[in-house]
């Protein structure tokens, strides 16, 4: 979603802003703006469309000030224009604002009442006016922003400047992160750790309903009921060269490639080498604070993790969009391994469908950024239900992990493209692993087993490595994909929620008709759909489906549809009912998403090159969706 920068300091507040507001483009944005102080005042620059357009209207500009606010907007109310573009400002008081204000009508209706006018028709601006309105009053940032916080419905993160108090920025929040980077001589405020890992690793995460206060370098943060508490900031390990492009023409081509090692990594932690055991040592069950898991005895810790998994008889998974097609991978690897009943559900129709979920259930909740609004929502709900619950992030310390009681991490490393990749990958690795340690502690697998399994999810890096071969046959095959009116990916078992990925990743990027169905069902409506316009994609492996799904391909094919096959080995079957055939390494069925992910990645990827699209940041897509 939105981009927040802030910042305080001797650097030129310009270019740390502009800076921030770079690392942040991946989230998806339609304008962008800044409010930096000049001459008493915050002189406000906005631009319509890319950060390009706003670097070149500041270009001749000069502020004498040190502190300043920047944003890249998504629009929510009101259309993409400069017009709407943040900050907004009202009597010297210039506000940033990420998410949505749910009741911005009824303070609309009551300000216009009032006689006020409204220069844009957003919903962040009426924050700016209930501020001003009260700021007359109080003649205090800080303690206006506490009145009128009662008034706000929704989700928000906001920071706010004003002219007659100019070395403070306040900041709060109810939903989308904020961060808050500490240095020796300035301060950060972003909504993304990477706006600020150039100036400072030191970082104080702000929680839902709490505010800060910043003059120069020292701080105050309060709880909603404007207590002052402590909060200890966290040193990170990241630094500004892990989203650089490490000379690929795009950061999604980069990480795509970084696939392999991204389920090395996400594997590497939870696997004895030497005994070859699958050990979820450190979720986190044993401990009732996030904060006490670096003192965890991990045996002991490993112990209760066993014990819960043991005493659970149902599972949930809740997710969106790719997180929930990796969930279902993760249905079909649970019930296959432990014998136990999985539910997967899109996390917006989970928490309002008024869900029965037994106490002994663990509900799994899966979220690359661990800030997707619907997930974070559901969990909250799944612990007021009394189940256990387990995060599944890329992101240590963000929303979801913080409140979930126990912690799964995808180890994929930073995934500045807006349709994920890797970060899948490494999420199908974690339920792989997820799933064997739950037969395990439910004595459903041999030891012998184990072994067997953990030595095909060791080996699958390699295997993907090979199969990532295909890039140059999809640059080249996209000039004629790109001519079809629409594509058709299906695929049987484990399969099935590869083809909807793969459909999703055509949609996302190439912006072009694509439907992903169970293979039996093609009969029951898709079988419509086909003829000579129509390209299929069939995910056909050699597992126990695969005579079946040759049967649909012979029924695709009589058709007329154009068919690419992604088999196993030197399939002859497939190569005869197929215009293309792509060969992946022979596998274990549960390692088969893992090497079918790719093709289906690159597939989507140079369809939208050779359409000339921003594969990067798809339009009206943004990388983490911290509203509903």
């Amino acid at each position: 979603m939105c981009g927040i920068v802030g910042y305080w300091g001797p650097h030129n507040p310009k270019d740390v802003i502009i800076n921030g507001l770079k690392k942040l483009e991946y989230r998806g944005y339609d304008s962008a703006g800044v409010a930096i102080l000049d001459h008493g005042n915050f002189k406000i620059v906005r631009a319509s469309g890319k950060l390009s357009e706003l670097q070149k209207k500041l270009e001749g500009e000069k502020f004498d000030g040190h502190i300043g606010i920047g944003h890249t907007r998504w629009a929510t109310h009101g259309v993409p224009s400069e017009r709407n573009a943040h900050p907004h400002s009202v009597d010297g008081v210039s506000l940033v604002h990420n998410g949505i204000i749910e009741n911005y009508q009824e303070i609309k209706e009551k300000l216009a009442h009032e006689g006020v006018q409204f220069s844009s028709d957003t919903d962040s601006e009426l924050v700016a006016h209930l501020i001003a309105r009260d700021i007359k009053h109080t003649q205090n940032l800080l303690k206006s922003v506490h009145n009128i916080l009662p008034k706000l419905r929704g989700a928000y993160s906001i920071v706010v400047v004003w002219k007659n108090q100019p070395d403070t920025l306040v900041a709060f929040k109810n939903g989308p992160p904020l961060i808050l980077g500490l240095g020796e001589k300035d301060v950060v405020i972003a909504s993304d750790v990477q706006a600020i890992v150039e100036y400072t690793k030191n970082i104080l995460y702000l929680e839902d309903f709490e505010s800060v206060e910043v003059r120069g370098t020292d701080y105050s943060v309060y709880d909603a009921q404007f207590n002052k508490v402590f909060k200890k900031p966290h040193l990170i390990e990241w630094n500004s060269k892990v989203i650089e492009k490490s000379g690929y023409d795009t950061f999604m081509l980069k990480e795509i490639f970084e696939e392999p090692r991204a389920v090395a990594s996400a594997l590497a932690p939870h696997i004895d080498l030497e005994k070859m055991q699958v050990q979820l040592a450190s979720l986190g069950f044993s401990v009732d604070s996030f904060e006490k898991l670096s003192q965890l005895d991990i045996k002991k810790d490993y112990a209760k993790t066993l014990e819960v998994f043991k005493e659970i008889d149902r599972i949930f998974i809740i997710a969106c969009g790719t997180s929930f097609y990796a969930g279902q991978v993760g249905e079909y690897l649970i019930e296959n391994f432990a014998k136990l009943a999985v539910e997967v559900d899109i996390a917006s129709e989970f928490r309002y469908r008024d869900p029965v979920i037994p106490k002994n259930s663990l509900v799994v909740v899966v979220s690359q950024s661990g800030e997707t609004a619907d997930t974070l929502a559901a969990l909250r709900l799944a612990k007021q239900a009394g189940a256990r619950t387990l995060s599944i992030t890329n992101v240590y310390r963000s929303s979801i992990d913080r409140e979930a009681q126990g912690h799964l991490y995808l180890n994929a490393g930073t995934e500045i493209g807006v349709a994920s990749t890797k970060a899948f990958v490494a999420t199908l690795a974690v339920f792989n692993l997820l799933a064997l340690q739950i037969a395990k502690a439910r004595e459903q697998v041999t030891a012998i087993q184990e072994k067997q399994i953990l030595q095909a999810l060791l080996a699958a890096p390699s295997q993907m490595e090979g199969v990532l071969s295909y890039d140059k046959f999809f640059n080249e095959a996209a000039k004629h994909f790109k001519s079809f009116k629409g594509l058709l990916y299906m695929g049987r078992g484990i399969s099935y929620p590869l083809a909807m990925e793969g459909a999703l990743k055509l949609k996302e990027l190439a912006y072009m008709h694509a439907e992903g169905y169970a293979a039996g069902e093609m009969k029951h409506g898709p079988l419509a759909l086909i003829d000579e316009r129509m390209l299929i994609v069939m995910v056909a492996p050699q597992d126990k489906h695969f005579e079946k799904t040759l049967s649909n391909l012979q029924e695709a094919k009589a058709r007329g549809g154009k068919i690419i096959s992604i088999g196993t080995g030197e399939c002859r079957e497939l190569k005869d009912l197929s215009e293309y055939y792509l060969s992946l390494p022979k596998a274990d069925w549960f390692i088969n998403p893992l090497l079918e992910v790719i093709p289906l990645q690159l597939l989507a990827y140079h369809v939208a090159r050779a359409l000339d699209y921003d594969v990067d940041q798809p339009r009206n897509l943004a990388k983490s969706v911290t509203v509903e």
